[in-house]
């Protein structure tokens, strides 16, 4: 957890690298918000359903449509986390985009390295993103930063207000999955959060009337061991420590 000065608020074991299931989405993201600021891309561009399927997280799956325009593309990635948009956004950008994305907001291991699969191979990476909570929380503290004068923090910023995942730092703070891009209770959350069989990972930002802090929480548990319950208590709990920074009682 930092504040924005930077400064380590509370970090356990914040240096290791472990698999962060589709956090890395988070730089995809950013990669597509600075290539439509440069005019590389636009966010009326088209994109099509990707051929190879995924499932688990998303609704382009259930929809009709086969074609999203690339705005929309990165407001499903952003809002539920959506599988077919982020291959589809990946195959528009390229991992050299992305790669360069984690570099900017300050990360040298964290990494979104693969495309989402169903299935991963002896071929394919054995995770579509690796990271360390103590570069992702600087790397959202980054953003949050740059909210105001730079154009692709904003909009990287304003697609992910409207996370619709609050079921793991965020369900400490009772706000309205569906609708809070606004203020709500003094706070203002904007987050990222990556789950797979035996992850949970949530990162973002939590501001108050006067100040605000950076959360990265990345949880990893041995597949014998049905942990979840376990992670998400530690993680609510870290969310209750940062409501109670963040409003200042």
């Amino acid at each position: 957890m930092l504040d924005q000065t930077g400064q380590v608020v509370h970090a356990e074991d914040a240096g290791r690298v472990q698999p962060t299931a589709s956090l890395g989405k988070l730089f995809l993201l950013y990669a597509v918000a600075d290539a439509v600021t440069t005019g590389t891309l636009a966010v009326s561009d088209r994109v099509g359903r990707p051929t190879e399927a995924v499932q688990d997280s998303g609704l382009w799956q259930h929809l009709d449509v086969d074609e999203l325009s690339l705005g929309d593309a990165a407001v499903l990635v952003a809002s539920v986390s959506d599988n077919l948009a982020a291959n589809a956004l990946f195959d528009a950008i390229g991992p050299e985009a992305t790669d360069a994305a984690a570099e900017a907001l300050g990360c040298q291991q964290s990494r979104l390295i693969d495309r989402i699969r169903d299935v991963r191979r002896a071929e394919h990476p054995p995770a579509p993103s690796i990271g360390r909570a103590d570069e992702l929380a600087e790397a959202v503290r980054r953003i949050e930063l740059a909210g105001t004068t730079s154009p692709a923090a904003a909009t990287v910023r304003s697609w992910l207000l409207t996370g619709v995942d609050l079921s793991m730092v965020g369900s400490a703070f009772g706000l309205d999955p569906l609708a809070h891009v606004t203020p709500d209770r003094r706070m203002t959350l904007w987050n990222k959060t990556g789950t797979d069989t035996t992850i949970r990972a949530d990162v973002g930002v939590l501001r108050g009337p006067d100040h605000w802090l950076a959360y990265a929480a990345l949880a990893q548990w041995d597949s014998t061991d049905d942990a979840r319950d376990a992670a998400l208590a530690r993680m609510r709990d870290l969310g209750h420590h940062l409501r109670t920074r963040v409003q200042g009682s």
